[in-house]
């Protein structure tokens, strides 16, 4: 769609913009049941400048802008703030109070409003044949534990940020330091497991890291919340209190449970091979 967009702009010798909100409309209209976020927004606004697109508007979506017509919108964000002249849209895409806004809507609003509007096909990861690419498919692979098929929907690994906090340093024990990621509860995370993947510090490169995600059984009966720990291969440095992120290649394996720490131990030892393999380091 921005690709379109980017497209369209350089052949009528317009500027290209992207309209988003500052946070998902359904912590507002139903926040009961709103879906963990894919990115936040930091992070959205890094993938959308890779894009080369010239402008992002970020709207902010509170009580009031839920409650705003569709037509009210389009006056408002796309004619009076951007003066739109084309408007790409996913063939699916609902905006304004009850979702009734949507591409038809858009369409009649454009003959009366004199811009053009373009509604696109939802697209599969390969080609026409594949699943369609959406958030709630990439939300169900991910719940799921299988990062590589979300990696295929997203066009990128899964990544998720956060800090990096002391913890009980049991890793460490076991001759696995670990750094543990304290992620936003609102980030969807993958299912509980163990994965490949990659760390990343500001600056630098990807570091080849084994993941553990999950409320380790061998150790704990009863914890409440998964822990986010990432053992980076053949790095000794201290990354506390770090802002970092951690990208999904394979899941490895489920969490298990074992009678005794040598049978953790041996196993780690098995899941760095794997990841090194995977890696390719």
């Amino acid at each position: 769609m921005i690709s379109e967009v980017r497209h369209l702009a350089q052949r009528r010798r317009l500027a290209s913009a992207v309209v988003t909100f500052d946070r998902h409309p359904a912590t507002v209209v139903r926040p009961e049941s709103a879906p963990a976020l894919l990115t936040d927004l930091p992070q959205k606004l890094e993938l959308l400048e890779s894009t080369g697109i010239d402008a992002c508007v970020v709207v902010r979506f509170d009580a009031e802008r839920a409650a705003e017509e569709a037509e009210a919108f389009v006056d408002d964000i796309l004619l009076g703030c951007l003066r739109a002249e084309v408007i790409v849209v996913g063939e699916d895409f609902h905006f304004g109070k009850g979702r009734r806004g949507n591409v038809a809507l858009l369409k009649d609003l454009g003959r009366a409003r004199d811009f053009e509007v373009i509604g696109l096909e939802l697209v599969g990861a390969q080609g026409a044949a594949g699943p369609k690419v959406s958030s709630t498919a990439i939300r169900s692979a991910l719940r799921g534990g299988r990062v590589a098929e979300a990696a295929e929907l997203l066009g990128r690994p899964h990544e998720v940020r956060g800090i990096v906090r002391s913890g009980d340093r049991r890793g460490r024990e076991l001759g696995f330091p670990t750094a543990n990621v304290a992620v936003p509860d609102e980030i969807c995370l993958p299912a509980d497991g163990i994965y490949a993947g990659w760390l990343l510090r500001s600056g630098g490169d990807p570091l080849p890291t084994a993941i553990s995600l999950g409320r380790r059984p061998t150790f704990y009966a009863d914890a409440k919340e998964s822990l986010l720990e990432a053992h980076v291969l053949d790095f000794a440095e201290n990354l506390y209190d770090e802002a970092v992120a951690v990208r999904f290649v394979e899941r490895l394996r489920g969490e298990l449970r074992f009678e005794s720490v040598d049978a953790l131990i041996e196993q780690m030892r098995g899941d760095v091979a794997d990841t090194r393999k995977i890696l390719g380091r």
